[in-house]
């Protein structure tokens, strides 16, 4: 009997696990709930304008279509049973059971909150296609409301925008809020004038981009700052509700900020499934509830369970992109050993590849070893890297397009919001889970009834 794999999630993890194991005597199951490949460094330019979701999420099918030993199926995984070695997952209502000789699990992580999940109704995170066109909606929809009020200071609030955490991801989306309201919008609107916006970058570290060194975190600040960024510093969120949050700095004082679009960027969880194999099989979990494994990415007990990426707690491995492809090729090269009944491969051991960021047009910084690059060179780099990790040619030829024309007329041609894309994530969380099918099928639904929604 062919020896079975199944890979849980279609991210960096998932996707090269299943491309490495392309020439082994295996059949391959890549389950996830989405049915593309998110590249997901690039979703803050899906949230503010310049690339469509297309471009950065590839059907995972058409990805793997030559793949022959491969079959993507769309469904949520909801558990799964070391014991028997199945994964029990859904499509809609509709139940599926896959049983596996070997496991690799690569859901990756969500948005933390730090204990305050109410947070997310009025801070998104930027985790999926669905936020980042959730963000995209929040942030023109604000402009749209500042130019139809009368008030000034109503204005403002209007044109205030808060982003969370000073991490890649925070540094990136402040960086493009504030150049779509200098260059993109600056003649778009008659009542008001969108490069009077405040976009505010907070954090509780003492730097913006701690990962990349002090050197490179205050040259990422100082451009921030001219770009009229506000970086807030050492300084916690307390609450966040729909017109503001209040900051707490460091000596103790706080103040409020008025604004009705916040986007969160900082801290990340493990998913879910993490934390229910880890009780199976007595591994630990960190506070992160990311999975504590050997040092061959496995489970104590069960050598032919692997969690990889996101998922994963290994000391001195981040949660970047390049952790999850290591971690992936690293299982897989393990799995064929277990097949050939070869020799078991040396413990895992993670190679850093450097760190980029951008900031805005022509500036960037990278940490590349001991080599540290800002400015225009860096933005090269971060560019030629970025478009060469997008899975697909056809996406990689439309995104450096969409980046030409972007970067020549300062336009953007993805502005559509709809109010479905808006309210679509609040109002499912209202239904909760397993109510896609009944709506479909014209079913009432009472929200009191609903089960409570799983990430």
């Amino acid at each position: 009997m062919t020896h079975r794999v199944v890979v849980v999630g279609s991210g960096f993890g998932g996707l090269f696990a299943v491309k490495a194991l392309a020439k082994a005597d295996v059949e391959v199951t890549l389950i996830d709930k989405a049915s593309h490949h998110l590249f997901q460094p690039l979703l803050y330019q899906v949230a503010t304008g310049i690339l469509s979701e297309g471009e950065i999420a590839p059907a995972t099918r058409e990805i793997l279509r030559h793949q022959h030993n491969a079959r993507v199926v769309q469904g949520l995984v909801e558990s799964i049973d070391l014991s028997n070695q199945v994964v029990h997952w859904r499509f809609h209502d509709n139940e599926r059971e896959s049983p596996y000789d070997s496991l690799v699990l690569a859901t990756g992580a969500s948005q933390s909150y730090f204990g305050h999940d109410e947070y997310a109704t009025f801070a998104p995170g930027m985790k999926s296609i669905d936020d980042a066109l959730e963000l995209r909606g929040r942030i023109f929809g604000a402009f749209e409301l500042a130019e139809i009020q009368d008030h000034p200071q109503v204005v403002q609030e209007m044109l205030t925008f808060v982003v969370v955490g000073a991490g890649p991801t925070g540094v990136e989306m402040a960086g493009q809020i504030r150049e779509l309201a200098n260059r993109t919008l600056a003649h778009d609107f008659r009542r008001i004038d969108p490069s009077k916006a405040r976009v505010v970058l907070v954090d509780g570290a003492p730097q913006v981009l701690p990962a990349f060194g002090k050197q490179l975190g205050e040259k990422t600040k100082r451009e921030l700052e001219r770009l009229g960024v506000e970086v807030v510093l050492d300084t916690m969120v307390t609450s966040v509700d729909d017109t503001g949050l209040t900051l707490k700095h460091s000596d103790g004082t706080t103040r409020r900020i008025g604004s009705i679009c916040k986007v969160w960027a900082a801290g990340v969880q493990g998913n879910p499934l993490g934390r229910a194999v880890a009780e199976q099989s007595g591994a630990e979990v960190d506070k992160a509830g990311r999975v504590k494994v050997l040092d061959d990415l496995t489970l104590p007990g069960h050598p032919e369970v692997y969690v990889i990426g996101d998922l994963m707690a290994l000391d001195g491995v981040p949660g970047v992109a390049q952790a999850a492809i290591q971690s992936a090729r690293y299982a897989a090269t393990s799995i064929k050993a277990r097949i050939a009944d070869g020799p078991k491969p040396a413990p895992f051991t993670y190679k850093d590849k450097g760190s980029m960021a951008t900031i805005s047009k022509y500036e960037a910084v990278a940490s590349i070893g001991k080599i540290r690059l800002t400015g225009f060179l860096a933005w090269l780099a971060w560019l030629l890297l970025h478009l060469l990790m997008i899975a697909g040619f056809k996406q990689q030829v439309s995104t450096l397009v969409r980046w030409l024309l972007s970067f020549l007329s300062n336009g953007r041609s993805e502005r559509v919001t709809t109010n479905q894309q808006l309210v679509g994530r609040l109002a499912m969380q209202r239904l909760g889970s397993r109510t896609s099918a009944p709506l479909m099928r014209g079913e009432t639904i009472s929200p009191t009834k609903a089960q409570k929604p799983k990430p």
